[in-house]
């Protein structure tokens, strides 16, 4: 059974329909990517799972339990953790206290990352500890989203375009972290325009176009269908 399985799953703002019958899986373990330029619903799709957009239709089932319509308090108890690409960070509390805010105890059957784990992980982030968010570097902001979130220890990581808007060396830097965290065994659903970033990462790859998945395959696969590249991924 897949940790996380989304089957014809539509979601719509008001009378604009986004999401067109989503359907992918994740198994634990694995790092799965959602690719599709932008607007094609990539972050649509992340937020319909976690709950801050409540879906029309179709089924989002998280560890064999039915978790569509919940809140996403709920889908975070449920073991959920979610990195907007904003990363959202709380401006005025040092890196410190957002970890400690974040901090839960640890889940049976899922991570097991403290405070210690997540600064070997990100060791660079052990330096400014008690700075505020709000005078952090946008690289430095997402290292932090992204270890304040598995502080939560959740047993599927859903991250939304990590890469973006980071300098290139910055940009080289999180894929070495983010590797490191896949050998870690967590599971990670990540959306990303950047197809390298992605497919250096991923296990498998879905391709999103006009809220409908269009491709699924390896990164391997991928690389030996041009065509698919040039349809729904080239500017």
């Amino acid at each position: 059974m897949p940790l996380l399985e989304v089957r014809d799953l539509q979601t719509a703002y008001g009378d604009s329909k986004v999401l067109f019958g989503i359907s992918l899986t994740v198994n634990a373990g694995e790092v799965v990517a959602l690719l599709g330029r932008n607007g094609a619903g990539k972050t649509t799709t992340l937020s319909s799972i976690m709950g801050l957009v409540t879906p029309r239709a179709g089924s989002i089932r998280f560890d064999g339990v039915e978790i569509r319509g919940r809140q996403p308090f709920e889908a975070c108890r449920a073991g959920l953790g979610f990195v907007p690409e904003n990363c959202r960070l709380f401006a005025g509390l040092t890196v410190a206290e957002n970890f400690e805010a974040a901090r839960r105890p640890e889940r049976p059957g899922h991570g097991r990352w403290d405070i210690a784990e997540v600064l070997k992980l990100f060791p660079d982030v052990e330096t400014f500890l008690e700075r505020r968010a709000d005078t952090l570097s946008g690289g430095q902001q997402r290292m932090v989203a992204i270890a304040r979130t598995l502080l939560g220890n959740p047993g599927l990581l859903l991250l939304d375009e990590p890469s973006e808007g980071l300098a290139p060396l910055v940009v080289t830097a999180m894929l070495e972290r983010l590797r490191r965290l896949k050998e870690s065994g967590t599971t990670v659903l990540i959306s990303e325009q950047n197809l390298r970033f992605a497919t250096d990462l991923a296990d498998r790859i879905y391709i999103i176009e006009r809220g409908e998945i269009r491709y699924e395959g390896t990164p391997a696969e991928l690389a030996d269908r041009p065509a698919v590249r040039e349809q729904y991924l080239m500017v």
